[in-house]
């Protein structure tokens, strides 16, 4: 990944395409799609209570800044089977600005 991003731009990146199904406060609620609290160096399919794909849960991948920056471009590419609806997000800026705010806003 070549630059960091900006948390407040990521915000309201999060706050537009994400927040509809995702939330990222600890203990907070799992919606179509699971809480995002404490993902990061976390492996895929891992949080309590939310039920994944199968083939989430086997994919083995760590989340961190590269391979979120690389699943945020096309979910159902990176991992084929997934069952998130959304159709990912081209601009590399944007991910990189969305990657900085769920660093600073899921992390323990």
């Amino acid at each position: 990944m070549a630059k960091e991003g900006n948390a407040k731009k990521g915000a309201k990146v999060f706050k537009t395409k994400c927040s509809q199904c995702h939330t990222v406060e600890e203990g907070g609620a799992h919606k179509q799609g699971p809480n995002l609290y404490g993902f990061f160096g976390r492996q895929s399919g891992m949080a309590d209570g939310y039920s994944y794909s199968s083939a989430n849960k086997k994919s083995g991948i760590t989340w961190g800044e590269d391979t979120l920056f690389e699943y945020l471009e096309n979910p159902k590419k990176y991992i084929k089977g997934t069952k998130m609806v959304f159709a990912g997000i081209k601009k590399a800026g944007e991910r990189q600005d969305l990657i900085a705010y769920l660093k600073e806003s899921c992390s323990a």
